[in-house]
């Protein structure tokens, strides 16, 4: 039987298809190859949807580029399409796209309603941050774990940056971030956005 990606909400099955949870193993004859045809045309049409049998298609009507759009609601990617994904051990092509559906896997198992709560950042930041200023006088935020790409990419999110995440000896991600932008976003984040202030070391190393 599929499994269900994190929480669902308690009414969202009502409002959405009522049968899924009762027949989700009617989905595990939907070709693999399907799928993974799926992961490579992202927008969707006609045929995605008769096949799925999920999500709303919505057409957007231009005489120069007319669009067709397959939107699939939280429900159904919790309970149907990324549990699929993962029973044929399917991945995106493009790393980009891979790490927004690592990105989303672990908001959903996590159940996690705000990007301040990917974990806890203050506590994660006491624990493996650092601040410091370059030899070019910049200053530099750098968070750095045994890998684990979904967290660190959910990182870029909260920080809102598309800075690279590192890898060192294929044992360690790591996320830094020097530019004036950045940089404020970094202050923006542990100044004004009323979490709990940084204390100890970390904190007397950002103040300075």
């Amino acid at each position: 039987l599929l499994p269900t990606i994190g929480t669902v909400n308690s009414n969202a099955l009502k409002k959405v298809n009522k049968n899924v949870r009762f027949h989700k193993e009617d989905y595990l004859s939907i070709p693999s190859s399907f799928l993974s045809f799926l992961l490579g045309f992202i927008d969707g049409d006609e045929y995605i949807h008769s096949v799925l049998n999920i999500g709303k298609i919505t057409i957007y009507k231009d005489n120069r580029s007319p669009t067709c759009k397959l939107i699939i609601n939280k429900t159904d990617l919790q309970e149907v399409l990324f549990p699929l994904l993962l029973h044929h051990n399917l991945f995106f092509l493009t790393e980009t796209r891979n790490n927004q559906f690592n990105t989303a896997m672990l908001i959903l198992e996590q159940d996690i309603k705000r990007f301040d709560n990917i974990p806890n950042i203050i506590g994660f930041t006491m624990a493996e941050g650092s601040f410091f200023i370059k030899s070019n006088n910049d200053g530099c935020f750098q968070l750095k774990q045994r890998i684990h790409t979904s967290l660190f990419e959910s990182f870029k999110l909260v920080f809102n940056t598309d800075r690279k995440i590192d890898i060192e000896k294929n044992m360690y991600n790591q996320f830094s971030v020097s530019s004036k932008n950045d940089i404020q976003t970094v202050i923006n984040f542990f100044s004004f956005s009323g979490l709990h202030p940084l204390v100890g070391l970390k904190g007397i190393s950002y103040l300075k």
